[in-house]
């Protein structure tokens, strides 16, 4: 083959829908859809190894759990294995009185009948019948006029009310697609569906379920939308149908048209647990989902333990889940970047001053809490990582608040050691580089062994016993509190000389357990800023332990 020069000149532009006054782009979500989960189908096809009885039944109880009330189950024609546990589920009454089991067929006289015999003695069942509508297909797959197409479809839904008439003990529901609905003329796609309804009989109080599918997604979102307004608004006796979309992702922008199509006047959507389904998948039901909480709109779908959800649909499916899938992925919540972090610190902090319960933190669209998800993991460190993240590591995990200007100065130790190691930071690195540059004992040059404070009229009088430079030493200083005196008692002995700038404690924990904080900030006399962290049960030693710390960072 030839390379063409400009390949864009095989493709035409997807054409415009005569759509006038479109309604949709000023409505709002106010409530979630009906959701159809074809995990079980759809999904399962896309599989290089499709899920064996014992995979589909872990994953239909954890639709069940997780609230969908109708699972497309299978394609119950393809074979023995399908077959036989479809029938399985509800011989053996695993299926829920509030779930409604759906299963997929051709049009054709001998698939649609095992399909319904693969359901028989459900209380209330789904059966999906699609065919083809398109001209591609109708021209190179089938070789068919429009009247053939239709009279396929006509076919079908006879084969439906004859089928339910045959198994009276299920309550039967139908649903019909034109298959390639997206790439289809609008028109034709209506007088199919309209002469299926017509033999179906559908009532306001049964509506049929009418599929409208992106098989191939040829347009931007926007045209999809129009589509699904279009037949909305075209189809005669419109109330006697459930509108549902079924949008795949070959352009990047399922959940978008699943989105917009609702909008559009769609009521149920169909599709996988994070979007799988056959070449680029499907839509994403835990985006589409999860979505509406950011609209203040309960999804009427339980995503509490996604963590659960996520290690089921991998075991099941041996397809991982990206670290960076909207919502589920590993990484959605976390934040290695400073400015990032810095913002998500203040938001958090910002959370523990409010109020009320709205949720306002930057870089979160909604609550990681609300998903099983701990705050833990919300910053994590590495060579991009600023101040605000390594001070939110400490504070979560040790319970440290380290105050501003010592955030930036332990940054930038915490900046060498990422840069050194060329790898994340865990919260043990952080500490043990924390404990090394404030804490630690060994090779620090002042390290306290015990000390009393006594008072001379106005003046403190400190008396420690220190090592310094690994030689016992008494010492002592007098100043006008305690902390001055240490100052004035390691200035005698050879330590630095200077002058405390700031201050601050607070406690870590609670009870019999609590512990003191103490910080210091001070400055020398050639104007350069030391650092010190003091810990201790005592207050007054952890204040005592910080302007050492200080000192030894001279």
């Amino acid at each position: 083959m030839t390379m063409l020069r400009d390949p864009s000149v095989k493709y035409s532009a997807f054409p415009q829908v005569p759509l006038t006054n479109r309604e949709w782009p000023g409505r709002v979500t106010t409530q979630a859809p009906i959701w159809l989960s074809t995990d079980m189908r759809d999904g399962n096809q896309s599989l290089i190894d499709p899920m064996d009885a014992e995979k589909k039944a872990r994953f239909f109880d954890l639709l069940v759990r997780c609230g969908f009330k109708e699972i497309e189950v299978g394609f119950p024609s393809a074979g023995a294995t399908e077959f036989d546990f479809i029938s399985g589920l509800v011989k053996n009454g695993r299926i829920p009185d509030d779930v409604t089991p759906q299963v997929l067929t051709q049009s054709r006289a001998d698939l649609i009948r095992t399909s319904f015999d693969s359901l028989e003695g459900a209380k209330t069942a789904i059966v999906h019948v699609y065919n083809a509508v398109s001209p591609a297909w109708r021209k190179i797959v089938f070789g068919m006029e429009m009247d053939e197409i239709r009279g396929i479809a006509i076919e079908g839904a006879k084969q439906l009310r004859d089928n339910a008439a045959r198994l009276p003990g299920t309550d039967w529901r139908f649903e019909y697609s034109p298959e390639t609905f997206s790439t289809a003329e609008l028109d034709f796609s209506i007088a199919c569906c309209e002469a299926v309804m017509d033999i179906l009989q559908p009532t306001a109080d049964k509506p049929i379920i009418l599929n409208l599918p992106a098989t191939v997604e040829a347009s931007t979102a926007n045209i999809y939308a129009d589509q699904i307004e279009y037949f909305c608004k075209n189809l005669p006796n419109r109330d006697r149908a459930i509108i549902s979309l079924h949008t795949h992702n070959d352009r990047g922008t399922g959940v978008a048209a699943a989105e917009l199509g609702l909008l559009a006047g769609a009521d149920r959507v169909e599709g996988c647990l994070f979007g799988n389904g056959e070449r680029t998948g499907n839509t994403c039901l835990v985006t589409v989902a999860l979505n509406m909480y950011t609209q203040g709109v309960d999804p009427q779908l339980d995503f509490s333990n996604i963590d659960e959800v996520i290690a089921t649909v991998e075991y099941c499916n041996n397809l991982p889940v990206h670290p960076r899938h909207p919502y589920g992925g590993e990484l959605v919540y976390t934040a290695f970047s400073g400015s990032h972090q810095d913002a998500i610190k203040k938001g958090f902090a910002a959370r523990e001053r409010q109020n009320d319960e709205k949720w306002e933190v930057p870089y979160l669209p909604i609550d990681p809490a609300d998903l099983g998800r701990s705050y833990e993991a919300v910053i994590r460190v590495n060579s991009q990582s600023g101040k605000g993240g390594v001070a939110w590591v400490l504070e979560q995990d040790k319970g440290l608040k380290l105050p501003k200007k010592m955030q930036a100065s332990f940054s930038h130790v915490v900046q060498a050691l990422a840069d050194s190691t060329s790898r994340e930071l865990g919260a043990d690195d952080i500490w043990h580089a924390f404990e090394r540059q404030y804490l630690a004992t060994e090779a620090k040059r002042f390290q306290l062994v015990d000390w009393s404070e006594t008072h001379s009229g106005a003046d403190r009088i400190f008396a420690g016993k220190l090592t310094i430079d690994g030689t016992p030493r008494s010492v002592s200083g007098r100043g006008n509190g305690l902390m001055s005196s240490v100052i004035a008692a390691l200035a005698e002995s050879g330590g630095p000389i200077m002058d405390i700038v700031d201050y601050s404690e607070h406690a870590i924990g609670q009870g019999s357990n609590v512990q003191a904080a103490a910080y210091v900030e001070c400055r020398t006399a050639d104007g350069k800023s030391l650092f010190g962290c003091g810990l201790d049960t005592d207050v007054a030693t952890a204040s005592v332990r910080a302007i050492l710390s200080a000192a030894n960072g001279a």
